[in-house]
């Protein structure tokens, strides 16, 4: 198990070849991929389904909508590169719960044979994507107000409110950001997302309480505002998950957020 921020290096993805680590990771502002409204719109209605389509249609806020449609097009556009199918045509659907058995757990690529797995997530200007081999989980959440803090802190596990209550108060809302997202990552990772109790498992880093078995959970640095975190289920034991977070190439905004005609598959460089 792991325990280290990671920081972006120099973009190189792949073409249709593996994955370079345990965990692909992409850290991206929605403005750089949706600059309008209208534009929004016009990626929407090419790259997303039905689904996705009307979930973007019901945010009142621009801001909301454009974060939306910037999230779900950037992961349609990696997953085509990765897998070498149109980003609209891609298909997805739900794996059983793990608490319940209904098919509302992790998402997933519809009829691939492929080890591929892969989340999502946005919050306040950034959208966090991250693609593996084996189940994975990340969150990208704004650091909460004191208030927002003090209501969820008595939610975490014992040995994390312990963590948190020892921070000083200016403190406190970094800190339980840091823990609320590697956990909310480890929840998405497993499948059950808040419906598995957010005190049941310790996520922090005293090492006052046993950290999950098999899986490497670590922190992003997502920049001022922000909090960030993976999980990633180890491939061997004894072998970490060390993610990778990478920078879309210069060329992405402007074949996505700025294209008239945006691309169903992104032409990314080769590794060299």
């Amino acid at each position: 198990m792991s325990d280290t921020d990671v920081r972006p290096s120099s973009f190189a993805s792949t073409d249709r070849v593996p994955l370079r680590a345990a965990a692909d990771l992409w850290l991206l502002r929605a403005a750089d991929v949706c600059a309008s409204d209208d534009h929004a719109t016009a990626l929407a209605a090419e790259l997303l389904d039905r689904q996705e389509r009307q979930q973007a249609s019901v945010f009142r806020q621009p801001a909301d909508k454009a974060r939306y449609v910037a999230a779900h097009v950037s992961l349609r556009l990696l997953l085509a590169e990765r897998v070498g199918v149109p980003a609209r045509d891609l298909v997805y659907t739900r794996e059983p719960c793990p608490c319940c058995g209904e098919p509302h757990g992790r998402p997933a690529l519809a009829d691939m044979t492929c080890p591929l797995h892969f989340s999502l997530s946005h919050g306040g200007d950034l959208v966090l994507i991250g693609i593996a081999e084996t189940p994975i989980g990340v969150d990208v959440e704004p650091v909460p107000r004191g208030a927002e803090v003090e209501d969820l802190t008595p939610l975490m596990h014992p040995a994390e409110r312990l963590e948190i209550d020892g921070c000083a108060p200016a403190d406190r809302p970094l800190a339980f950001a840091g823990l609320w997202t590697r956990k909310e990552a480890y929840l998405k990772g497993l499948g059950t997302g808040l419906g598995r109790n957010p005190d049941a498992d310790y996520l922090g880093t005293s090492g006052l309480a046993a950290l999950p078995s098999g899986w490497t959970v670590a922190n992003l640095a997502a920049g001022p505002g922000h909090a960030a975190a993976y999980a990633v289920r180890d491939r061997d034991p004894g072998d970490p998950g060390v993610g990778l977070l990478r920078e879309l190439p210069s060329g992405f905004a402007a074949a996505v957020g700025r294209a008239e005609s945006p691309p169903r598959t992104l032409a990314l460089p080769p590794l060299p």
